[in-house]
């Protein structure tokens, strides 16, 4: 351990702050999803319809938006290591709030802990994400740039592999110890990881030079503005159909058991997270709003293919998995590919104002596409839920079309 201790102490600065902050996402990432898992499990187990499910996400995804928006005026004034330490203590606080016994879980309650635990999830985003862009610095060289992406890209894909490992982790613990149970063992995990990084985080990371205004919440940036709508249509159109319609689904067609459907949705997610790690090689690195609006026209294509295959009466299992997994694929590298260009747009000085705007968006995107999972399901079967996913990737392609086409461009933005 000690001699761990000494390479870990050997390393650059900004290596070992890369490393803290990447630890820091991958507990925090695991408990999310396996959170996100057990609460979707465990109360349709307990008869909630689809549309009742979603609605436990309602302030979830709600507070997101209000966090984003806000954490990033935060970050600038605090400093990004303060804003991602309270995001751990909150997602502490939410896992202790479903602690309860099963009587007291009412409705109420789990939305008041799904908000704090929305709140957690994107000060804890924000922060991690932005952090990058203090740690490369540099001038606007494609080397820089390159590099850029690469750490973007492995951040954002090991944490979206963890996530589906937290898939695994939710379905499993609900089997083997049950709800109550796995919530305690999650909170004592963050709690030792809180305490790590109160620690060892450097305490001005990503605080602004010059203290940030209130009125500098919403961007003034074409490209972070158009990029932000592109965002909120992607990423609805990701949960339209995969946050509580897909899993519903595979438990009440395929009749698979809650730890086979959490396993199975933590591999595709594991996938996922190793093409967005990837995504570097395959855009060809130093990618502009061009790729941007290419890779979202072809995911568009590729999701409405999958519900004209499930309407048609095809093997649902043979279109389900196969799609989801060329879904996967697409997704993740259109997901990495808008991680980098925030990144790149924002302005470092302040960088969390960008970022958390652009977020803000993001979670807007899966509020709507949460509320529209259950409601379309419960409507009209999950058919439904992939053409409307179909037409949100097509908005974001065609918003994408006003993005800069150079990286010059990017850099004066």
């Amino acid at each position: 351990m000690k001699d761990i201790y000494q390479r870990f102490s050997a390393l650059d600065r900004s290596i070992r702050q890369y490393l803290l902050i990447t630890f820091n996402y991958w507990n925090f990432t695991i408990t999310d999803g396996a959170l996100r898992m057990l609460v979707v499990l465990h109360f349709h187990s307990l008869g909630y319809s689809p549309l009742e499910v979603a609605a436990l996400f309602l302030f979830y995804e709600l507070f997101g938006v209000i966090t984003n928006l806000t954490g990033g005026w935060l970050g600038a004034r605090l400093g990004l290591n303060r804003t991602m330490n309270i995001g751990l203590g909150l997602q502490i606080v939410a896992l202790c709030m479903l602690t309860v016994p099963s009587t007291l879980l009412s409705v109420p309650w789990v939305m008041a802990a799904q908000a704090m635990s929305g709140i957690a999830k994107d000060l804890n985003k924000m922060s991690a994400k932005s952090s990058i862009k203090m740690l490369v610095k540099g001038d606007d060289s494609s080397k820089n740039a390159g590099k850029l992406y690469q750490w973007i890209a492995v951040l954002t894909g090991s944490k979206n592999a963890l996530k589906g490992l937290g898939f695994f982790v939710g379905g499993l613990l609900l089997n083997l110890i049950g709800f109550r149970y796995a919530m305690v063992i999650m909170g004592s995990v963050l709690l030792a990881v809180l305490l790590l990084s109160l620690k060892m985080l450097d305490h001005d990371l990503g605080k602004a030079k010059q203290k940030a205004k209130f009125s500098e919440l919403f961007s003034k940036s074409r490209p972070i503005n158009i990029l932000s709508a592109a965002r909120l249509f992607l990423f609805g159109a990701r949960d339209v159909w995969f946050v509580i319609a897909l899993p519903i689904y595979l438990g009440s067609t395929f009749g698979w058991s809650s730890s086979e459907v959490g396993g199975f949705l933590a591999l595709w997610v594991i996938g996922y997270g190793f093409v967005q790690g990837l995504a570097p090689k395959i855009t060809r690195k130093h990618s502009d709003g061009r790729a941007a609006m290419f890779w979202a026209a072809g995911l568009a294509v590729l999701t409405a293919m999958v519900a004209y295959c499930l309407q048609a009466g095809h093997s649902p299992q043979l279109v389900i998995i196969a799609g989801l997994l060329l879904f996967g694929a697409l997704f993740a590298i259109n997901s990495s590919l808008h991680s980098y260009l925030i990144v790149a747009y924002a302005r470092e000085d302040g960088v969390s104002l960008d970022v958390g705007f652009y977020y803000m968006a993001n979670a807007m995107g899966r509020l709507l596409g949460t509320v529209l999972s259950g409601w379309l399901f419960g409507l009209s079967g999950l058919v439904l839920c992939l053409w409307v996913s179909a037409s949100f990737i097509a908005l974001a392609a065609l918003i994408s079309i006003g993005l800069p086409t150079s990286e010059q461009e990017q850099g004066r933005n």
